[in-house]
Parts: C-alpha cells; sequence; structure tokens
C-alpha cells in the first residue's frame, strides 16, 4: 500500500492493529500509532482510538493504552469495553471494575460483550454483590441471555459459592454449549459436589454435546475431591481410548491425586513413570501430600528430597517435607529442613485474601507478624469496635421499645 503511495484510512488502521494484538507484535502497533499520529487524526477519532486500545492491552501495555484512552475527546462503547477486557485479561480485575463504574457514570450503556468481562472479574475477585448487580441489570434492561453471557454468570456464581444460582441460570439458557456445559462440571467440581458434577457429565453427553479436555478436567477434579477412583480410572480411559484426546500434564495431576488421597501410591507412582511428559513438580507435591495421609514415610521423605532439589525456593516442599519427618518422628530432621529453609532465606509465600464489603472490594496480604505491643493495639481496637456495635444495637433496642 505505501509502495503504491496509498495512504491508510481510518477504516484500514483498525484492522491493522487489530491484526498486530492477535500476534502480539506490539513493535509494529506502536509504529502504526507513531504513524496516524504524524497524520494528526489519532486524538479524533474513536475507531482508530479503540483499536489501539485494544493493541496495547493484547501486547501487555496497559499504561499505553491507559494513556491512549485517556487522551480520546469522545468515546463510545467500544472504547470502555476494550479498556475493562483488557485489564481483566491481564488479572486486574479491581481496576476493570473501577473502570465499568466510569462508564455507567458517563452513561453508557454496556453490552453483552462488556458485561461478560466484568462478570469474569466478579468471579476471579469473588464479588458476589457486583456479580448479582450486573445479573440485575440483565433483567431489568432485557439484555439477551446468550450462551456466552450466561456462562459468564454460571462462572461467577459457581466461584462465589452459590450452586442454586448457577443451576437456575443454567436451567433458564435456550441454548447450552459445551462452555456452558463445562462451566457448571467444574464448578461443582470445584464446590465440592462430585455426584452433581458427573451428573452434569452424563446429562452433557445425553445432549449430544463432545467434551473436550478442559471438561474432562473438570470431571476428573470431581472424581478427585470426591474419592470416586473407579469413575476416574473410566473417565481417564474414555478420555484417550473413546475420544482420542490426549491427556495434559493437569490431567495426569488429577489422577494423580485421586489414586494418592485413595491410598493407591503404588499406582500412582507407576502412572507419573508412564506419563508422555515430564512431570510437574506439583504432582509429585500431591503425591507427597499423599504419602503424609498414609504415612508412607519412605516414599515420601524420597520425593520431598527430589522436590526440594528441583524447586530449592520453593517453601511449600520444605513445608511438606518437615511435616513427613514430624510423621516419622524424626524431629532433627524436621528440625534440620526449617534450619536449612531459613539459612536460604527462604520464606512463606504471601497468602492473598479478597473480602466485599459493602459492594467494595478489599484485598489483604500476610506479610511480618506484628509485634506482642501492636497484637495488644489491635485486639484491643477490635474489641472497642464490638463492644460499642453492642451498645448501639441495644440502645436502639430501647429507643424502639419506648416508641412502641
Amino acid at each position: 500500500m505505501r509502495r503504491n503511495c496509498l495512504q491508510p484510512d481510518m477504516h484500514t488502521f483498525p484492522l491493522l492493529l487489530k491484526s498486530s494484538g492477535s500476534l502480539c507484535y506490539a513493535w509494529i502497533g506502536k509504529w502504526l500509532h507513531g504513524f496516524y499520529v504524524e497524520s494528526g487524526r489519532v486524538r479524533w477519532d474513536v475507531f482508530v482510538g479503540s483499536a489501539l486500545v485494544d493493541m496495547y492491552m493484547k501486547c501487555g501495555h496497559s499504561d499505553d493504552a491507559r494513556q491512549v484512552f485517556d487522551e480520546m475527546p469522545t468515546r463510545n462503547v467500544v472504547s470502555w469495553s476494550c479498556l475493562v477486557a483488557g485489564y481483566v485479561q491481564l488479572g486486574r480485575c479491581k481496576e476493570a471494575l473501577l473502570v465499568f463504574q466510569d462508564m455507567l457514570i458517563d452513561n453508557l450503556r454496556p453490552h453483552s460483550k462488556t458485561l461478560t468481562s466484568v462478570l469474569t472479574a466478579c468471579a476471579q475477585l469473588g464479588a458476589l454483590d457486583q456479580g448479582k448487580w450486573v445479573h440485575a441489570y440483565i433483567d431489568r434492561n432485557l439484555i439477551e441471555l446468550n450462551s456466552i453471557l450466561g456462562t459468564a454468570l454460571i462462572d461467577m456464581y459457581v466461584k462465589c459459592g452459590c450452586i442454586n444460582e448457577a443451576c437456575f441460570v443454567f436451567d433458564k439458557l435456550p441454548s447450552k454449549d459445551l462452555y456452558t456445559w463445562t462451566a457448571m462440571i467444574s464448578g461443582l467440581a470445584m464446590n465440592g459436589d462430585a455426584l452433581g458434577s458427573l451428573s452434569f457429565f452424563s446429562r452433557m453427553m445425553c445432549s449430544g454435546v463432545k467434551p473436550n479436555k478442559v471438561t474432562f478436567l473438570g470431571a476428573l477434579s470431581a472424581c478427585s475431591h470426591g474419592g470416586l477412583v473407579e469413575e476416574g480410572r473410566k473417565l481417564f480411559d474414555e478420555m484417550r481410548d473413546k475420544y482420542h484426546l490426549d491427556p495434559d500434564v493437569d490431567h495426569y495431576g488429577c489422577m494423580v491425586d485421586l489414586l494418592g488421597r485413595a491410598g493407591y501410591l503404588e499406582e500412582a507412582v507407576k502412572l507419573i513413570e508412564e506419563m508422555p511428559m515430564e512431570p510437574s513438580p506439583s504432582i509429585w507435591g500431591a503425591l507427597l501430600g499423599a504419602c503424609v495421609i498414609h504415612k508412607n514415610m519412605e516414599l515420601g521423605e524420597y520425593i520431598g528430597n527430589q522436590l526440594v532439589n528441583l524447586q530449592p525456593d520453593h517453601s511449600g516442599w520444605y513445608s511438606l517435607l518437615a511435616n513427613v519427618h514430624l510423621e516419622h518422628r524424626k524431629w532433627d530432621k524436621a528440625a534440620s529442613v526449617r534450619k536449612s529453609m531459613k539459612m536460604k532465606g527462604i520464606d512463606k509465600i504471601p497468602g492473598v485474601s479478597w473480602i466485599e464489603v459493602n459492594g467494595l472490594i478489599r484485598d489483604f496480604v500476610t506479610s511480618e507478624s506484628l509485634s506482642d505491643w501492636e497484637l495488644c493495639e489491635m485486639m484491643d481496637t477490635v474489641w472497642r469496635h464490638i463492644v460499642s456495635s453492642i451498645y448501639d444495637h441495644k440502645v436502639d433496642n430501647i429507643n424502639i421499645s419506648a416508641g412502641d
């Protein structure tokens, strides 16, 4: 096009930017951005601006995407949706929800793609109240509940532990595709309802929908959580023999976990040895946990040492290995593992928790332990808040009684 002295226009640029984003060619996208800025039109064209936001987000350049978005004098639903979806894809779900709130303040009506991204963010954060608000918004505005949006709703509910609501949405959907079924199967498994998960798997098979690898992973996970060894073996064999799907490392991990929990340690070891790929540390870790449960200290000690050698900076393996020694009453070896961990400067991986309070998402990260003085001060503050709330509740009851 350039060789023929033809200039890209507002229709050509979005296509070029879309291709750059799909291929994660950020350098091409930046070159196109620079070329278009030189033409002096990017600040006034909402289509090119939206395509730039989408391209930068897909390439992981969120700051550049936000800068382009902020410089756009006019933004449409697509512009906002690209920003929301981009933050979700990058795992920055809190920012995605904040952008969505700004979008509503801007009096723009989100379409189903936007709401799908928002529901995905709610699912990742466990933001049930906001997820329910989106569901109510869909019903209130008579937005069509297609399979994509419906699956996002189901995924949000199951990840927030609301199985009844997920089943309600599932039954309400006019058409259900593979992803809808998989969301229910995996969600029920995640919430510990192994029989319910396998029931949905059977219903899916009867409906004529063929499972894929993710579906089998959900079903195998259900077997693992429910201790259903025979069902797990059958599914694993059917996956390979009937549906000609090659199990991934995650499928092998589920089977090892299932067999290990049930005490079939030798069968689990044999399965690991027969794997066509290199077993991941997490697979050995699952077997190590089973060794602790079933007190197979010899195998557990061997696996624990292997894991520490494979990932010397992983604190979890040290903790498991120390537990193996403690179960075997090898106090000196357990202390030696702890000492080695301390000498290498290896700390436990900080835990992160999210909680939704009045529609706001707050996260907490474990860090260094508090001193005795700080702990006492914090407990005193919490206690005063509890006493104050109880007192206020009693006063309210007295006032109500007096009013009567």
